[in-house]
């Protein structure tokens, strides 16, 4: 590029800072705050360390070193006196006895070994606080407090002075408990793994035929009634899940997994106490209960995986509890389930706006990406209309409220039907599909086995005892495990790798798929981050730290962008004495006698830079912010917001395997020149498209075009394309926090995985069919053996178990290997 000697094109130069926060281990560019020989960046890391000093905790420092968390600046006093209200209370305390209660919050910030010891100390800060567990998977802490010493706004407000406030949001607010399946599963199997060890241990005489005489007949005689004792609550408890899945799957008319294995526990059950009454035999408990408790493990191993993530929300999962509601001159904070047309609230800097309203303040600049899709925030006016789901981006604004919460835009998005319909029909899945039709072959050959030793060669017992070794030696559970511990495993190997599934089902869609289409904003993009660079004359230390404190006084994206280009040049107390923000041109501040404006070429006065910039080897939408101090314009910032890693590579891959990508954004035809050359000759943009028309072109492609389609999405504007889509995948920086319904939540940084994780999917596919084989193997074999009548129960239960751990071994071998292979590439 042709320049003269002046004209540079650099990254902005920057004075490092030395020190770093004792507290959060952040570097500190402004003048830092000292005490005890320790710096901190801000007020608020000092607060934390004060706080910990005062109570003898800072010990915390020695565990992760500075791994602190600085306490969010948005925070203000009475943030939470809305908890207090009777009404919230009730619905957010887990427990309460009058005297002791508790709570259960959700802490988004809590991320290491130094965060649980800090929050399990909370009883040192405040006697009444009797203790807080943490669950650290699930990010939550339960804080067990005196209620008549110290109220749950007083709770929270402690913690947020630790840097780790609370998330609660709207949804926390409908009363509905948890469910509590997992537990329920747990004591299944732990009832059946205690009747299972104490069924063999009882029985083991009889595997080595011990003991003939009389009294051991007695103490056999007893045993069997244990034994029996012992498996009833198994079959009727523990088993309870497959006759309930079997009874529906009969009155659905056809035959699931759960029906031959009912068939053959009742058989089972029956032959075994026929015996023991009859006092012919010591029956097969050890069987019955031996298969429960197997089935069961691999059936908890598989609905555990992941259980902590959150993939189903819907809008009041994003709606805070409370808004400040302004009576008169008091500031009351009140539920958004209680606001009302005509009330007046304050949205302070991002806090989301819970109603459609009436904007009262002279102007705000509102952010709708979120719900929208458009990155760069829209400028109100007072009287405007500001919809439900926007940020406010700058200072408190005033609103009227016009439409309840349950009736603004956003709540609308709900209404539409794909969210009504369930994506997982598990009748569909590989597995059921060829259990389907193997649980009636193995149970017309049973019965055929039956019938023939009953009614041709005249042997009840035989007859009864081939029938349950068919059912047995044949039972799909092989093909139940096969399918379960592949995709367990797999799911697994997803999650060490920052992806989530939402179920076995959901990888099994995903091997499927045959087309992507793809969200921008926040999704292909990183829209917190942003290349930002200098383009003119060299400036001073004094002119940078002038330009860094007259970008931190505006809140227009672009201007604190610019501002966190230069986090590292230190403004030292440089305060301007007057301050101007003219909508759509830029800001003006006056240091002393020097004047600094930044904004477009006009505001600064300066079209010179404008060929200069045609001229520079960058994109012709990125944005500029022109600098002029003194009535002198040394340059512009360039600025543009950076594309995830590998991107390029990702789209590449998708279309080498086959894969059509199309593009649909809520935003502005912003760099379409770079996402055509991005996503090929034949690339399918689509930009302003509303979450409606993104849900309906989904749904096209799905109807008339007979696709499988992926939708890769990150907000709530994408929640119903994502629904409507085969599989939808949210990506999310924070995979605890704002991510819409979806089927898998995949971290940002792994977004350039998503053709290496289709690839596992389908391995996966591949890999059930393999163990398919080998229960096949085992099954065969065995009916050879249960058809003749030379197979007992025990042996049949024996070699059940030992199918199952083939298979096991197989799988997650297999797809370990695929995994490293694929992944690793």
């Amino acid at each position: 590029m042709q320049q003269d000697s002046q004209t540079i094109i650099s990254e902005t130069p920057v004075k490092i800072a030395e020190n770093t926060c004792y507290h959060c281990g952040e570097a500190c560019p402004q003048d830092t705050i000292t005490a005890d020989e320790h710096s901190f960046c801000c007020d608020g890391c000092y607060h934390v360390y004060d706080l910990l000093k005062v109570t003898e905790l800072c010990d915390y420092y020695a565990i992760d070193g500075q791994a602190g968390v600085s306490p969010d600046k948005s925070f203000f006093a009475g943030k939470f006196d809305y908890l207090d209200l009777p009404e919230v209370s009730s619905k957010i305390l887990e427990f309460t006895d009058g005297h002791l209660s508790q709570v259960s919050w959700y802490i988004p910030k809590m991320h290491c070994s130094s965060c649980i010891w800090l929050l399990e100390q909370l009883y040192k800060f405040n006697p009444a606080i009797r203790s807080s567990v943490v669950n650290f998977p699930e990010k939550k802490v339960r804080i067990t407090f005196e209620s008549e010493k110290v109220r749950p706004s007083e709770l929270a407000t402690l913690i947020s002075g630790l840097g780790y406030e609370p998330y609660i949001s709207l949804n926390d607010m409908t009363g509905q408990q948890q469910k509590k399946w997992n537990r329920i599963r747990l004591y299944k199997i732990g009832v059946a793994g205690f009747c299972f060890g104490n069924v063999m241990m009882l029985s083991f005489p009889e595997y080595f035929h011990l003991g003939k005489d009389t009294f051991d007949e007695s103490l056999r005689s007893v045993f069997g009634w244990l034994n029996l004792a012992l498996s009833i609550p198994v079959l009727l408890y523990c088993a309870s899940d497959f006759f309930k899945s079997a009874w529906a799957a009969l009155k659905g008319k056809y035959l699931n997994i759960d029906a031959p294995i009912v068939i053959a526990l009742l058989s089972i059950f029956s032959l075994s106490l026929y015996q023991i009454l009859s006092a012919t035999g010591p029956g097969y408990f050890d069987s019955l209960t031996g298969a429960v408790f197997f089935m069961l493990t691999g059936r908890f191993f598989q609905d555990k995986t992941y259980a902590g993530i959150s993939f189903d929300r819907d809008y009041r999962s994003y709606f805070p509890v409370a808004v400040s509601v302004l009576t008169g001159k008091a500031e009351i904070r009140t539920p958004v389930t209680d606001l009302k047309a005509a009330d007046i609230i304050l949205v302070r800097n991002a806090e989301l706006i819970p109603a459609d309203s009436v904007l009262l303040s002279q102007e705000a600049l509102i952010d709708y990406s979120f719900v929208s899709g458009e990155a760069e925030p829209v400028r109100r006016i007072k009287g405007d209309t500001i919809y439900a789901g926007g940020k406010q981006t700058g200072p408190a604004i005033e609103l009227e409220i016009v439409r309840k919460v349950s009736q603004s835009y956003l709540t609308q998005l709900w209404n539409n039907e794909s969210f009504s319909k369930q994506k997982e029909d598990q009748n569909q899945m590989l597995a059921a599909r060829i259990n389907r039709y193997f649980s009636v072959i193995v149970l017309i050959i049973a019965l055929l086995t039956f019938a023939v030793w009953y009614f041709i060669l005249k042997s009840p017992e035989t007859a009864f005892r081939a029938f349950t070794t068919c059912l047995l030696v044949a039972c799909p559970c092989g093909l139940l495990f096969s399918s379960t511990f592949t995709n367990g495993n797999l799911m697994a190997l997803f999650g060490k790798n920052q992806c989530y599934p939402k179920n076995a089902d959901a990888i099994e869609r995903l091997s499927k798929i045959d087309t992507v289409v793809f969200d921008k904003t926040g999704t292909i993009t990183r829209s917190d981050d942003a290349e930002v660079v200098f383009v003119g004359t060299k400036m001073t230390d004094q002119e940078l730290a002038m330009v860094k404190a007259t970008a931190s006084q505006s809140s227009h994206p672009l201007s604190r962008l610019v501002a966190k280009s230069l986090a590292n040049v230190q403004t030292g107390s440089q305060k301007p004495a007057h301050y101007l923000e003219a909508s759509g041109s830029g800001i003006r501040a006056s240091f002393g006698n020097q004047t600094v404006k930044l904004g477009s070429a006009a505001w600064a006065g300066e079209q010179n830079h404008r060929e200069a910039a045609d001229n520079v080897a960058y994109d012709q939408h990125f944005s500029r912010v022109y600098v002029c101090i003194n009535d002198i314009s040394p340059g512009y910032f360039l600025i543009k917001v950076k594309y995830r890693e590998n991107l390029h590579t990702t789209i590449g891959k998708l279309h080498d395997h086959g894969f059509n990508t199309y593009l649909l954004s809520g935003d502005k035809p912003t760099d379409q020149q770079y996402l055509a050359h991005l996503f090929g000759s034949n690339a399918h943009l689509y930009f302003k498209q509303k979450p409606e028309d993104k849900l309906a072109f989904i749904a096209t492609l799905q109807e008339k075009m007979h696709q499988n389609v992926l939708m890769v999405g990150d907000g709530l504007n994408d929640a119903g394309a994502l629904q409507q889509s085969n599989v939808g995948v949210a990506v999310s920086d924070d995979i605890n926090n704002f991510t819409p319904s979806c089927d898998m939540i995949i971290e940002g940084r792994q977004l350039s995985r998503l053709p290496a994780f289709i690839n596992l999917a389908r391995h996966g596919q591949k890999i059930i069919k393999a163990s398919f084989g080998i229960s096949l193997f085992y099954n065969i074999g065995g009916l050879f053996f249960a058809i003749g009548g030379q197979l007992s129960p025990v042996l049949a239960a024996i070699l059940m178990p030992v199918s199952l751990i083939s298979i096991v071994g197989f799988t997650t071998i297999a797809s370990n290997v695929a995994a490293s292979r694929i992944l690793k590439n």
